[in-house]
């Protein structure tokens, strides 16, 4: 009797029985899958005038950071990371310059700079050259 309604119950769980979750996980892994092989049009979105920003102080600001970058060119957009509980900065962000002439100088120049007394990497996002 016990059985039996073990086996209710595991049926009521999920439509696949208790394969359920090699289906899902197999899902998400064709989901990652499709997205990597889709990398030669995110190359023509991303002109590679976006930068990552890497060792910055939590009392760093916006307008400090566009400072810091505008000496090398024109910034359109600067994104600092936060902790979305918290909203404590996670001590990395990210630039974007006009063009990509100014992302390279950023990167040449500005990588490893101290800012608020921290030494901070630029490079470009997602790693293009």
């Amino acid at each position: 009797m016990s059985y039996s309604r073990r086996s209710r119950s595991s049926r009521s769980r999920s439509p696949y029985g208790r394969h359920s979750r090699s289906v899902s996980r197999s899902l998400s892994r064709s989901k990652s899958r499709s997205r990597s092989r889709s990398n030669d049009s995110t190359d023509v979105e991303n002109p590679g005038n976006n930068l990552y920003v890497t060792g910055l102080s939590p009392r760093i600001t916006k307008k400090e950071l566009e400072k810091h970058f505008s000496s090398e060119g024109e910034v359109i957009d600067v994104h600092l990371v936060a902790d979305p509980w918290t909203r404590e900065s996670r001590g990395f962000g990210f630039v974007t310059m006009a063009t990509l002439q100014d992302a390279d100088r950023c990167v040449k120049y500005l990588n490893r700079s101290v800012l608020e007394g921290r030494v901070i990497t630029v490079e470009k996002q997602g790693g293009c050259v």
